[in-house]
């Protein structure tokens, strides 16, 4: 998966790891203004893929739950996970 700008989706954990560097490093200090709207804004980024993330797997969860719950709708094969 690619963004907009053509870089590389991180998954998941990546992006939830890099983000809480980034914060680690904003917490602590010590960096100018400029690093410090740079880091800001990668967080946001970061943030914004933790969410679609979520976002995602709450439509799947939701969509075997679904499933799940509609016996008419059952497959022997389909499991919910």
């Amino acid at each position: 998966m690619a963004d907009e700008s053509g870089e590389k989706t991180p998954s998941y954990e990546q992006a939830r790891e890099e983000l809480t560097e980034v914060v680690r490093r904003l917490e602590t200090g010590g960096l100018t203004l400029e690093q410090s709207i740079e880091l800001w804004e990668r967080g946001e980024k970061l943030a914004a893929v933790c969410e679609e993330w979520l976002q995602g797997a709450r439509v799947k969860l939701a969509a075997a739950m679904a499933r799940r719950s509609d016996p008419s709708s059952s497959h022997p094969n389909d499991a919910p996970f």
